[in-house]
């Protein structure tokens, strides 16, 4: 008999590459986790009509995202039995009160090696600071941007003819093949 595979929430703003990413994997026989949430502060991110077309719910939260608001997508989540909620290209910033809702369960993947370069323009800083190396970074969610524990980092090299284009590209697909690993190894643990 399979075991049951752990329900995963995943917020998104944009063109949901990763969100993709850990759907595709999602849909491995072997892979523990299932996207049971899709939940967007955009209500034409590219990335609902990947979700909508894998049949996974989705919500659109309000850019303000209250107390109150917060409270309730919390009740639904909880209620969903979401074992993690992933960050995948979420342009919020989440309240320490929702935070509390879900401690050491929700998780981000940045594009650098933090704690270099938080927040955004990461690549442009990257290149700016004429750096080796780039990368990701998935961490958990703390109250502090791109703060918390680190989970794993992967390193991109700066080659000496990249365009900010060419580096956002190479760093995207170290992304999309890592999130979904980390989050198989953190839901079996």
């Amino acid at each position: 008999m399979s075991k049951e595979k752990a329900n995963i929430a995943v917020f998104i703003s944009g063109r949901g590459t990763n969100l993709r990413a850990l759907i595709l994997r999602s849909r491995k026989k072997n892979c523990n986790y299932k996207i049971a949430h899709v939940i967007s502060n955009k209500k034409n991110a590219a990335g609902l009509k990947f979700a909508k077309k894998n049949k996974i719910t989705t919500k659109i939260i309000s850019q303000s995202f209250l107390k109150i608001e917060q409270k309730n997508l919390a009740k639904i989540l909880i209620n969903k039995n979401i074992k993690f909620i992933c960050l995948a290209g979420f342009m919020k910033i989440l309240s320490p009160y929702f935070l509390n809702f879900f401690k050491n369960k929700i998780i981000n993947i940045h594009p650098s090696l933090l704690p270099k370069y938080k927040g955004l323009n990461t690549h442009q800083r990257a290149l700016k600071a004429k750096e080796k190396f780039s990368g990701c970074t998935i961490h958990f969610v703390s109250k502090e941007l791109d703060s918390g524990k680190i989970i794993v980092k992967k390193k991109v090299r700066i080659f000496k003819n990249d365009t900010l284009r060419k580096l956002e590209k190479r760093v995207l697909k170290e992304e999309n093949k890592l999130y979904p690993l980390v989050l198989e190894k953190l839901v079996s643990s």
